[in-house]
């Protein structure tokens, strides 16, 4: 969220001392991320010690705080987790938020600054990790499950229909109608890719383990003395290795002739593994799908958000660019069976 919600900042430092028992003269609001339901604050204690606050509205999915804190219970060091409260818990309710407390890491994300060739090693090793770690049958029943669901491609389909009989009267809306419009031939084909790999995959199932499922450099924090972090675990699954492992060189952040490289580094601190080609090329379709949708429901289904509008179209509109995701995502073809190939 880049612009501060109206919500009184005396409401988030009494939840703080009455909820954590901290004691914070201020709150200051960080314009981060692009997440339109997330807010974040850095708040201090009475001794100086810097603390990181998430405010999360709309649907809350508790293992958002539970995987990281297992994950760093586990010995996953590349892991932030959540504070307790002083009953426990590992989140507050504020309102119609749920806020949850952090140390504060000082540093920058993938999207800020390139990663070194050290921090990509680094990445592989944290994510192997991750991979690494077997979830409790407790935990890992109270976990998403891929199931390869239509729900995203629907959606833009549904949106696909919308903007050809609606004339929007907001102009980041009209915008990206109109954007939307002059590329749906294109935007029908990755649908329809993702669609019949998603066949494919339903058809033969790969062994599932605990993904982030949204690991780009974004969510990477890298502090100043070079320590990495894996931050914003809002949707964690239990999939394939490859709904993670798409991410890397699949464009997000990273494009053109940095991406080989970038991968390269990252497979040799994650390790030899075998891709599934054909879960590689789903996933990047599918998150093409999903990210047209969720920019469509921000920006035709409201007219609120400010700055935040202008920054999704940006990234909306950037997705198209030579060498990024779509790019990629076509890019991953070659590697498919014969018979997938289109």
């Amino acid at each position: 969220m880049l612009e501060k919600p109206d919500f009184p900042d005396i409401k988030i430092i009494a939840c703080l001392r009455d909820e954590y028992g901290m004691t914070a003269a201020e709150v200051v609001f960080l314009p981060l991320g692009a997440d339109r339901d997330t807010a974040v604050y850095r708040a201090v204690n009475e001794a100086g010690a810097p603390y990181f606050v998430r405010l999360r509205s709309g649907v809350f999915d508790e293992m958002t705080v539970i995987i990281p804190k297992f994950l760093h219970e586990q010995g996953v060091g590349q892991i932030i987790p959540p504070l307790p409260t002083q009953s426990g818990e590992l989140y507050a309710l504020l309102d119609h938020f749920h806020v949850m407390l952090y140390r504060f890491v000082e540093g920058y994300s993938g999207f800020e600054a390139s990663l070194s060739n050290d921090d990509w090693i680094e990445f592989g090793r944290a994510l192997k990790a991750v991979h690494s770690v077997v979830v409790p049958p407790e935990i890992e029943a109270r976990v998403q499950i891929e199931t390869y669901s239509a729900h995203w491609r629907e959606r833009v389909q549904e949106f696909q229909q919308q903007i050809e009989k609606t004339r929007f009267a907001d102009p980041v809306a009209a915008e990206l109608a109109a954007f939307l419009q002059a590329k749906k031939g294109l935007v029908s084909d990755l649908v329809n890719r993702a669609e019949r790999l998603a066949v494919v995959l339903q058809t033969r199932p790969l062994p599932f383990i605990l993904c982030h499922s949204d690991i780009h450099v974004g969510n990477l924090l890298i502090e100043k003395n070079d320590t990495l972090y894996i931050v914003d675990w809002d949707n964690p699954i239990m999939a394939s290795k490859e709904r993670d492992l798409m991410f890397v060189g699949a464009g997000i952040g990273v494009s053109g002739h940095r991406a080989k490289n970038e991968k390269n580094l990252f497979y040799q601190g994650y390790g030899p593994t075998q891709i599934d080609p054909v879960a590689l090329a789903y996933y990047r379709y599918e998150r093409i799908a999903q990210d047209i949708a969720a920019y469509c429901e921000q920006l035709l289904l409201s007219d609120e958000g400010g700055e935040d509008r202008k920054e999704g179209l940006r990234q909306f509109t950037s997705q198209f660019d030579p060498y990024n995701v779509i790019d990629m995502a076509y890019g991953s073809e070659w590697d498919l069976p014969p018979e997938l190939q289109s």
